[in-house]
């Protein structure tokens, strides 16, 4: 029987990144003590979401996977708890910077690393000043606990990145993020947000979880940043769904927290056969999705 128990950690961050790694450390200590197998961290944790703003001084936050603090710490968490963990990192390749993730077994072992394949652009958004398009393809591994696959943030908006990781086997869909605010569209996404990924979960009967940061993050005016002043206030509402795309464990928009949830991908696997979605699929008829 596959039925491993998920957590997703909710949390906020602040300017210093050793206090924000400990404190992901402490939450992911308590997910496993509380019984949880996969644990799910937000993206980018380890600071302020710092693309909100333009300064070439952020560029050397970027290291490469061996290297990361993060990292480090989390391979020796989910040897000691046993869990599988995949950590969001800035990732400096070469001469090259990548959002990234490093997904760590229960053993400890990195499995491999997914760089962000959709890199978005927006006033405070600002993700294509810091990082190149991933170059890794969408990817997925086999862990302890089942096969999972890991998009990251503007990548859940996509449901071909979804269908991709669900053609090469994956059970579980996850999505580290940090959204919030939208001041130049002025509305809450929060609502269209879940709905798009409990699509994905439905369409593809798969179960999918996301994990958001909370609390109100400001850029001050600086000369390396051009003298910017704003703020992006962040609406937590991490979730897990079940395989029919239904929410079951959720966050609230401003407190940190832990939500559990036990999955049972044998039980996934019976309805994906048995809807037939995958057997009554018409790849050749897709072809126009590249075309334009």
């Amino acid at each position: 029987m596959k039925r491993p128990t998920l957590a997703v950690i909710q949390m906020s961050c602040c300017e210093e990144r050793e206090e924000n790694i400990e404190k992901a450390v402490k939450m992911a200590n308590e997910a496993a003590a509380l019984g949880a197998n996969i644990i799910l961290l937000p993206e980018l944790f380890e600071t302020p979401y710092f693309c909100q703003q333009r300064n070439y001084d952020f560029y050397y936050m970027a290291e490469n996977v061996e290297d990361n603090p993060a990292i480090k710490r989390f391979r020796d968490i989910a040897r000691a708890t046993g869990t599988v963990i995949p950590v969001s990192f800035y990732e400096k390749s070469g001469n090259t910077m990548f959002n990234s993730v490093a997904v760590i077994n229960a053993d400890g072992n990195i499995l491999g690393v997914y760089r962000k394949s959709h890199i978005p652009d927006d006033h405070f958004y600002q993700e294509k000043f810091y990082f190149s398009p991933g170059d890794t393809g969408f990817k997925v591994w086999d862990t302890k606990f089942g096969r999972i696959g890991v998009g990251i943030c503007w990548d859940q908006w996509f449901p071909e990145a979804a269908r991709c990781m669900a053609l090469m086997g994956a059970e579980l869909l996850l999505y580290p993020t940090a959204i919030g605010s939208e001041p130049i569209l002025n509305m809450d996404s929060m609502a269209h947000w879940q709905r798009v990924m409990q699509g994905h979960a439905g369409a593809n009967l798969i179960p999918v979880a996301a994990a958001n940061r909370v609390g109100v993050e400001y850029v001050y005016p600086s000369a390396e940043n051009q003298h910017q002043s704003s703020s992006l206030k962040f609406y937590g509402s991490s979730f897990i769904t079940d395989a029919l795309g239904e929410i079951v464990a959720f966050a609230d928009r401003t407190s940190e927290d832990i939500i559990l949830s036990e999955l049972d991908f044998d039980a996934d696997l019976e309805l994906r056969q048995s809807w037939g979605v995958f057997r009554d699929r018409r790849p050749e008829l897709y072809k126009r999705i590249t075309e334009y």
